[in-house]
């Protein structure tokens, strides 16, 4: 039968209007909001869609039995409803036996890239899969709140976020109950251990070494039958929802193995991004035989390295950035920055406390040089805005 995904395209935070599309599949019992934190470290090398399993989230509820061939049509059409092309698949337990189908299956041409989180080419067991199933439409999704709390998580984490924990649990009660029961069946049948050596594209494996359901071993296994043989990669003190327990290894992981490839690229598009076209075109303009070398290695390793990491926002790598200049005493390269954070709309009022701040770390003397170079920035801001009003009367 048909099935019919809905989703959340999160606003993207790239400047690469090419960047990659990313697709997050969910758990058995779990929404879109559970790849949130995630999500929001994805957006800046990605454009991520988060879709919801049937009758889960916004997706509408099924009625008759479906296969994963079914779910993988829907996600396709999901991507396609956003522009087509080819686009990676990053899924946790289902989620991720979903992308297992998408790289074996029909549409194994319009993957690039594979993550399987806490998850595999088969999960669990028949019998336990179809049991499961009667008890939900015999009981509803609210049964399996207390065996799901303990499967899902690593045994400190309820404690450390009990908040989330509760929300995420809500998540499983609000879950039709007959589309639970489909997706139950649909597991049961599913088993695609034999055609992993097919896999023809970059796949990453990830487990929690706390994850009950998908074992490190059952992961293990996995990785191996992929070409070439693998490894997984193993998060500790995790359970069964490693994109919820640990959002940033999982984001990081992610970026890591999908991101494009070319640092130059990417540094050059994030530079403009930060300084500036006119100041970036300015020194590249500059670039002579004795310089070109290290022009490449400030573009791939400052800005296509560590300016594109997800770990911070670009607005505290600003701040980060004009403290280590006011601290070294490089007054001309904090002019560049002063003048860029203006451009992207970083206030006054914050500059002023950032270098308030270094006053007390890194000296009077050297706050002193600062505030007379921000001085010079924001007359040369309020001239070109004199000059811009001027213009347009």
């Amino acid at each position: 039968m048909s099935v019919v995904l809905r989703g959340v395209v999160d606003p993207t935070s790239s400047a690469d209007p090419g960047a990659p599309l990313l697709v997050l599949g969910p758990s058995l019992g779990t929404g879109v909001a559970a790849w949130g934190e995630a999500a929001a470290r994805l957006t800046g090398t990605f454009r991520v869609v988060r879709v919801d399993l049937p009758g889960h989230g916004l997706s509408p509820a099924a009625r008759e039995p479906f296969t994963f061939a079914d779910l993988a049509d829907a996600v396709v059409a999901v991507v396609d409803g956003l522009g087509g092309g080819r686009f990676v698949y990053a899924g946790v337990s289902i989620g991720g036996a979903i992308g297992v189908e998408l790289a074996t299956g029909r549409h194994r041409d319009r993957l690039a890239g594979l993550a399987v989180i806490c998850s595999g080419a088969r999960i669990g067991s028949p019998e336990g899969w179809t049991a499961r199933a009667a008890q939900v439409r015999a009981q509803g999704t609210p049964a399996q709140v207390a065996a799901s709390s303990e499967r899902w998580f690593a045994p400190s984490f309820p404690s450390r976020e009990p908040d989330l924990v509760g929300r995420t649990l809500s998540e499983l009660m609000d879950a039709d109950d007959e589309s639970y029961a489909l997706l139950a069946e649909a597991l049961g049948a599913f088993d695609r251990r034999s055609d992993l050596g097919t896999i023809a594209v970059p796949t990453l494996v990830v487990v929690g070494d706390r994850d009950p359901v998908v074992t490190v071993e059952d992961a293990t296994a996995t990785a191996a039958a992929l070409p070439g043989g693998q490894e997984p990669v193993v998060l500790t003190d995790t359970g069964h929802q490693a994109h919820l327990e640990r959002p940033a290894e999982v984001a990081a992981l992610l970026i890591e193995r999908f991101a494009p490839r070319d640092r130059y690229a990417t540094g050059m598009t994030v530079r403009r991004a930060v300084l500036g076209a006119e100041w970036v075109d300015r020194a590249t303009a500059g670039i002579t035989p004795e310089t070109a070398d290290f022009q490449r290695f400030i573009t791939e390793t400052a800005w296509g390295s560590i300016w594109s990491r997800p770990g911070l926002d670009r607005r505290t790598r600003r701040a980060i950035t004009i403290a280590s200049m006011v601290t070294a005493h490089h007054w001309e390269e904090l002019v560049m920055h002063l003048r860029a954070a203006l451009a992207d709309g970083v206030t006054r009022e914050e500059l002023v406390e950032i270098l308030l701040q270094m006053a007390v770390y890194a000296g009077v003397p050297a706050a002193n040089s600062a505030f007379r170079v921000a001085k010079q920035v924001f007359a040369e801001a309020d001239e070109r805005s004199a000059d811009e009003q001027s213009a347009g009367e």
